[in-house]
């Protein structure tokens, strides 16, 4: 039940976050605000996880912080996060698929989301 609890409260703060940049930056033609939480958010999962691995975050910082508030922000920091471990393995080959099918999977599950839509 604290996991749900620290996991809820990170999720809630990262979702406020992205919609006041989202509201901050609105009316620009270029998508930055987007950028900006997939930017911050990849650095801050990087953060934690790298003060994970030396043992300087205890394990509840990383469900309310990396889980919770940096999943609501943005999911391209999980990615980003996912895409660096498999090159820090030397699975280059991996890495290159993951990076693009993420991206053109998604470019076109959204196409055709819209094109459901009508």
């Amino acid at each position: 039940m604290r996991e749900l609890l620290l996991v809820g409260s990170g999720g809630f703060v990262g979702a406020v976050l992205r919609y006041l940049v989202a509201r901050g930056l609105a009316g620009t033609e270029f998508p930055y605000a987007t950028l900006l939480v997939n930017v911050v958010g990849s650095f801050a999962l990087g953060w934690i996880a790298g003060l994970l691995e030396n043992g300087s975050v205890h394990e509840a910082h990383r469900q309310l912080i990396a889980v919770g508030l940096l999943g609501a922000l943005t999911t391209f920091s999980t990615f980003s996060l996912e895409t660096i471990s498999l090159l820090r393995g030397g699975q280059h080959g991996a890495a290159a698929l993951s990076v693009f099918l993420n991206v053109a999977l998604a470019l076109a599950a959204a196409r055709a989301g819209l094109a459901v839509a009508g």
